[in-house]
């Protein structure tokens, strides 16, 4: 077995990365790619086409069709598990003992298929999926869809122990890491989110607007932009900017009953940057206590001031970060508070202290391969 050589096995086509979980994945391909792995990448492809950005970094870059429709939705395997099946991806593994990383319970059909012929399997969990599926049922506003997220809830609960089998669980968070543990998967540490940055940028000074972020179509993240709206924008006599993909025509139509709040709807990236870094205060909440939100992390390395609420920290060390309310009231006390200071060099450093105590990028390799 050759430990320079790595496949790995992603539910989607990482490029662009453009959401949470690709990001984890492409920025981890980087990375190890960067510390000398040779990689062997292999997607799933479900609603994106081939990249060539992937090819810098990989050895060989392979697709295959994710099996979609009722066929798969009838299985006793979850369907995030049972529409990613493929023989020609079963064949190619193979043909080596490379070691092998499948990014999300989504893969482990792989891990049921070669569990037991010798060769090192590792699971990188981007969530404790059945719970997500739960929280996604409470949001669901359509019954079919939310019959159907706690159907896969309970099959992806049931199928969960597949992780037993697997070398190593990564673990996004310290909360997973425990749960993984107490169900009795063997070896699992925590490998924090991989996101692209290399040091913290964010301005020295003020700014004089509120920003959210994130993808305005997500139901977690509507109910969060509805929330600070009604119960924050409405009584802080500040400046309030949503920005995002795709605004869910709800959002739209709340914003525009607001006079001190603007939407910017599906900035570029350039266009995102630049709002990340002139905000003076990143407001961060969610009712959703699942992996690691991307969007904190971006707060963080690029923007000033982040207040967020205890969800969107837990089970992480970034709490220290930020500062943390969880009531209308308390969030506007700490956006009182924050508008009317500067982002200091000092709060910079200390910040810094803090991001490199979880860098994803420091010794990589050897954590996901001893």
């Amino acid at each position: 077995m050759s430990s320079d050589h790595l496949h790995i096995v992603s539910f989607n086509v990482p490029w662009p990365a453009d959401y949470g979980g690709v990001i984890d994945v492409y920025y981890r391909i980087v990375a190890l790619a960067k510390a000398g792995i040779h990689i062997h990448l292999h997607c799933y492809a479900y609603g994106r086409t081939p990249a060539q950005e992937l090819e810098q970094w990989c050895d060989e870059v392979c697709y295959y069709p994710r099996e979609t429709g009722v066929r798969h939705q009838l299985q006793y395997r979850p369907y995030i598990v049972a529409s990613r099946c493929s023989k020609a991806l079963l064949q190619r593994l193979r043909q080596d003992d490379y070691p092998i990383l499948l990014e999300g319970l989504h893969c482990c059909l792989t891990l049921e298929q070669l569990a037991g012929e010798g060769r090192p399997i590792y699971v990188r969990t981007h969530n404790v999926e059945h719970d997500y599926y739960r929280s996604l049922a409470q949001a669901e506003r359509k019954i079919w869809k939310r019959i159907f997220y706690l159907v896969e809830a309970k099959k992806l609960q049931r199928y969960e122990p597949i992780l037993r089998s697997a070398t190593k669980v990564l673990a996004i968070s310290s909360a997973d890491t425990a749960h993984f543990s107490s169900i009795g998967c063997n070896n699992v540490v925590l490998l924090p989110p991989s996101h692209g940055h290399t040091e913290v940028t964010s301005a020295i000074g003020k700014g004089d607007y509120i920003l959210y972020h994130g993808n305005l179509s997500v139901g977690e993240n509507i109910r969060a932009a509805l929330f600070i709206l009604e119960h924050i924008a409405s009584r802080c006599p500040y400046q309030f900017v949503f920005a995002g993909k795709d605004p869910d025509p709800s959002l739209q139509a709340a914003v525009s009953t607001r006079a001190n709040v603007r939407l910017v709807s599906t900035p570029d990236e350039a266009a995102m940057h630049r709002l990340i870094e002139q905000a003076h205060i990143h407001l961060l909440i969610t009712d959703q206590a699942t992996g690691v939100k991307l969007k904190l992390m971006n707060a963080l390395y690029e923007g000033r001031y982040c207040v967020a609420n205890s969800t969107m920290v837990q089970g992480t060390p970034l709490g220290d970060a930020c500062t943390i309310a969880d009531t209308p009231d308390a969030l506007c006390a700490a956006i009182d508070q924050l508008m009317g200071k500067d982002f200091t060099e000092a709060e910079l450093l200390q910040r810094r202290d803090i991001l490199n105590k979880v860098d994803p990028t420091q010794n990589i390799s050897s954590l996901i391969f001893q």
